[in-house]
């Protein structure tokens, strides 16, 4: 498992961290997003990137494996 970040692919955060799938329906952004980057696919929303960010380290956290933050 490695460590993503806003430069990982939308996909490569749904292998690594399947918990995350529902934080990306929350947004709707497309898990298979071509393999863009987590930060691409949100501008390309119109969606600061920093707050899914923040919602995914929360989804891990709450799911218990290592990576996320606590809410």
């Amino acid at each position: 498992m490695t460590a993503c970040t806003l430069d990982s692919s939308v996909v490569d955060w749904v292998i690594d961290h399947p918990e995350t799938g529902a934080v990306f329906e929350t947004w709707r952004i497309e898990q298979s997003c071509a393999g863009k980057s987590l930060d691409y696919a949100c501008r390309e929303r119109g969606i600061d990137p920093r707050r899914v960010l923040a919602d995914l380290h929360r989804a891990i956290a709450a799911a218990g494996r290592p990576g996320g933050t606590t809410p």
